[in-house]
């Protein structure tokens, strides 16, 4: 049925193209016509005998020219000559047909003048000018395929007849199958005879029709790949060993046809079949050598058939094959808890496997004496870049890495013989470079190694840095834009090593000197170099979705490295503060102290050397650290005292750092200060807020200060309690003094900030802080009337009140004194 199908659909085509033809004849002829008729109207060629004469009208004789003069005798005039237009001459007429239009020339009544058919306004009317649309899909195909017959023939009903011939061999086998008709040796035996059929075919084929005969070698060996497999796998008709051995024949098989061919994809065909053997015999119980051993074969056979044949694609098919299989075996038998993995058959193979794709590389070019493409340089950094995480991943488990060091220099040495046959034998300053970088990298990796540092990421920062030297140096654009996925895979590991170290309670790391810290500051350095050679660096990177501007991309890398610096810094900090005080108030108040020290050396230096932009951004920063000690810090204070009474932290270490984070506070606000006058032309809304900013953060500040040293004093002399019952005495006397110094030590300490910023706004003439000042005295007031008296000891009372009211009394003999010159 889907032949008749395809037969009908063709005859319609050959049907709609033959009346297509001439339905396009008979416009052609149409447009001839109307041509040849335009030229004769416009005189362009002579008319024809059949063309009738054109009769003009005759004028009315010409009247007397005065009355006066005596009538003449009536004399016939002569009829004056027609002026034809300029393009058509009037035709000749005789003369024995001239006289019966005399003789009607003047006519009784007026005639209404006739249209000029030859008028050329009348012949070529104005016409829009034509929309011009391109060529439609149609039209297209038909310059693409002139010959539609040899289109039809040769590209469109064999593939067509293909595809249904496939369709209907498999309809009949699957209807046979489920008839019963066939057994499953009879299914296996037809699937053989199916592939081998299109085997014969295409080899019969293989000299007038070479690409459709690999197209035919590709189905067969595909139909007795998965033959071979079904056998095994479903109906256990075939052995391990014996689906093994035939699955072999067929690739080399396939490897004959593709050399005999001369057809890359049938080699490229035949890798993959190759490589998918293993797993269609696979039982879940194999032999780890025979399994790597074949894949070595395979690869050994087929590199030389790539290098021989000039076959880059089975070159990287094969590469790309063996580092997914390698991987997914690397991952699942060595590097995951199964009983007695094979690290060092692991180690073996992998070298192998290294040696066999260098080799290869190097064999090529120093054989053609051809210099080295960006492609080439990808396939040798990242064959030396696995086989070194393969071979330290394995390493690693084999007496606690004792031999990543010697395994590190060792491969230092091995690139470094290869820059030596290349210093003899060839003239690539390309490759030369690449590898003295890589003997460079790995030198320098050996003592960070052995001492148990994180070599992984240890290696992509050098290798970034060494990267992005080595462009500028050969002039390639694919080394920098190694260099830059090189950093990505550098933080992103530096990432999981610090997630891996400084997250192991169990390990103990000692201060600094611990590979965690060791690594950031390597992370550090490698930033540090790339951001260096940026600055010489002029070609934009490229990618495959666009270019890197090398501005933007050096200034991210700057701020990189600082924000590195600061996380080192950090983490190593909360590590040991973690591991000497636990995760309490004081690890939180020293660290703290670093958050708002490093706030406060980020403004120093940028108040100094930074544009308009970046004091923006400073003062942001700077904004953010006071809320963060507000609201973060300053509570953390009391809670460490009350945790240290109560017997819950053992130290009250972290207390003095309160001094220290208020003085970087009131240094960062000095900076804020020192920024305002710079970022106000801008921002005219900073004149305003900067008042009410610095008012409610000294008072906020202040009163969290004056809170944690009453407490410390009040209780300096008691001990530490353990008991419930004890905890539950102390709990009710620090609420209560909680109490009174809400009560009374607030209002005295608000009612002096007051008077503090009432003179700030007297001296400065700033009416703002008045208003402030007297803001603060109306809470206050309020406060003390509304809240502070109920419960308030006899004392306390006595104090608040005579306080607030002397300075009361001394704001208003200042304002007395004074206010003809601030109102």
């Amino acid at each position: 049925m889907e032949s008749l199908y395809i037969l009908i659909l063709i005859g319609l085509f050959l049907f709609i193209n033959q009346k297509f033809v001439a339905l396009k004849a008979l416009f052609e002829q149409q447009h001839n016509d109307l041509l040849q008729l335009r030229n004769h109207l416009l005189g362009n060629v002579p008319v024809s005998a059949t063309t009738p004469p054109v009769v003009l009208p005759t004028p009315p004789a010409t009247p007397y020219a005065s009355e006066y003069e005596p009538p003449k005798p009536a004399v016939t005039p002569p009829v004056p000559a027609a002026v034809p237009p300029p393009v058509i001459p009037a035709p000749p007429v005789p003369a024995a047909d001239l006289e019966p239009v005399l003789s009607i020339a003047a006519p009784e009544t007026p005639v209404a003048p006739k249209k000029n058919l030859l008028d050329p306004s009348l012949l070529n009317p104005p016409v829009a000018p034509p929309v011009e649309a391109g060529p439609g899909w149609f039209a297209r195909f038909l310059a693409e395929n002139p010959d539609m017959e040899k289109f039809i023939g040769e590209n469109l009903i064999n593939k067509i007849g293909i595809a249904i011939l496939v369709a209907g061999i498999g309809y009949f086998v699957r209807f046979a199958i489920a008839q019963e008709w066939v057994g499953e040796i009879g299914r296996v035996l037809i699937g053989v005879l199916a592939g081998g059929a299109l085997l014969a075919v295409a080899h019969r084929l293989r000299d007038r029709f070479a690409a459709f005969s690999s197209v035919l070698v590709a189905g067969g060996l595909s139909v007795l790949y998965f033959t071979i497999a079904i056998a095994f796998s479903d109906y256990k008709i075939l052995g391990q060993t014996t689906t093994f051995a035939i699955m072999v024949v067929i690739t080399g098989f396939a490897v004959t046809l593709s050399i005999a061919y001369n057809r890359v994809e049938l080699a490229v065909m035949s890798l993959i079949g190759g490589f998918a053997t293993p797993f269609m015999v696979s039982s879940g119980q194999g032999n780890y050598v025979v399994l790597l051993t074949y894949i070595l074969i395979l690869d050994v056979g087929m590199l030389v058939l790539s290098a021989f044949k000039k076959w880059p694609l089975v070159h990287w098919v094969a590469y790309v094959a063996t580092v997914l299989l390698f991987g997914a075996w690397l991952s699942a038998e060595v590097l995951s808890p199964v009983p007695n993995p094979p690290y060092v058959g692991a180690l073996v193979f992998a070298s192998l496997f290294y040696a066999v794709f260098v080799v290869r590389n190097l064999f090529d070019r120093l054989r053609s004496e051809s210099t080295f493409t960006a492609v080439d340089i990808s396939l040798f950094l990242s064959n030396t870049a696995l086989y070194y995480t393969a071979g330290m991943a394995v390493l690693a488990h084999i007496d606690k890495g004792a031999y990543q060091g010697l395994f590190t220099i060792a491969l230092g040495a091995i690139n470094f013989g290869y820059a030596a046959l290349l210093f003899r034998r060839s003239a690539d300053t390309t490759l030369l470079y690449l590898l003295i970088g890589l003997v460079i990298t790995f030198v320098s990796l050996t003592i960070p190694v052995q001492l148990e540092g994180n070599y992984i990421t240890m290696f992509w920062a050098l290798e970034a840095v060494l990267l992005l030297w080595l462009s500028q140096r050969s002039g390639l654009r694919l080394p920098a834009t190694a260099s830059v996925i090189v950093l990505v895979l550098m933080a992103i590991s530096l990432l999981m090593d610090w997630t891996t170290l400084y997250g192991d309670s169990a390990t103990v790391l000692p201060i600094l000197v611990n590979k965690a810290f060791i690594t950031g500051l390597l992370a550090v350095a490698g930033l540090a170099g790339t951001y260096y050679l940026l600055g010489k660096q002029e070609k934009p990177m490229s990618f495959w979705v666009g270019e890197l501007a090398i501005t933007p991309y050096r200034t991210f890398i700057g701020y990189a490295s600082l924000a590195t610096v600061y996380l080192v810094g950090l983490l190593e900090l909360r590590y040991q503060l973690v591991a000497a005080y636990g995760l309490g108030p004081n690890t939180l108040l020293i660290l703290g102290t670093y958050n708002l020290l490093v706030a406060l050396a980020v403004l120093a230096v940028v108040q100094r050397f930074a544009t308009l932009p970046r004091l923006g951004a400073a003062a942001v920063l700077g904004v953010l650290a006071v809320g963060y000690y507000m609201f973060s810090l300053a509570p953390v204070v009391p809670d460490l005292l009350y945790a240290y009474f109560t017997g819950t932290e053992p130290t009250r270490v972290g207390f003095p750092f309160q001094y220290v984070n208020l003085l970087a506070v009131a240094g960062i606000l000095y900076f804020l200060f020192r920024t305002k006058p710079q970022l106000t032309p801008t921002a005219p809304a900073l004149e305003t807020a900067w008042p009410w900013f610095l008012v409610f953060t000294v008072v906020f500040s202040l009163s969290w200060v004056l809170c944690a040293n009453v407490l410390a004093v009040h209780f300096a002399g008691s001990d530490v309690v353990h008991t419930p019952t004890q905890q539950a005495v102390f709990t009710d006397d620090y609420n209560a003094l909680i109490r009174q110094i809400i009560k009374v030590g607030l209002p005295i300490l608000w009612g002096v900030c007051a008077f503090a910023f009432m003179y700030v706004g007297l001296v400065r003439r700033n009416r703002t802080y008045r208003v402030l000042s007297l803001g603060l005295f109306a809470l206050t007031l309020a406060k003390l009337f509304f809240y502070d008296i109920r419960g308030i000891s006899e004392g306390g009372r006595i104090i608040a009140f005579i306080s607030l009211g002397a300075i009361l009394l001394i704001i208003s003999f200042m304002y007395q004194r004074i206010k003809k010159l601030v109102m």
